[in-house]
């Protein structure tokens, strides 16, 4: 096998890494935003109710 070919592959080894990382960052950090913004669109909506069980109005 030739020096060259062996440096050739571990270049592109090295450069389909690179982008098939890139891609996965893409992809999970749009759909961790969008997440967090529907999270927050739907939370002013919760009704909390702080009652203490077990205690009676006079």
């Amino acid at each position: 096998m030739l020096q060259g070919t062996h440096l050739t592959d571990r270049a592109l080894l090295g450069i389909m890494t690179m982008f098939f990382a890139v891609l996965a960052l893409d992809i999970a950090i749009p759909a961790v935003l969008l997440s967090l913004m529907a999270l927050l669109r739907w939370l002013p909506m919760v009704e909390f109710h702080f009652v203490q069980p077990g205690r009676r109005t006079a």
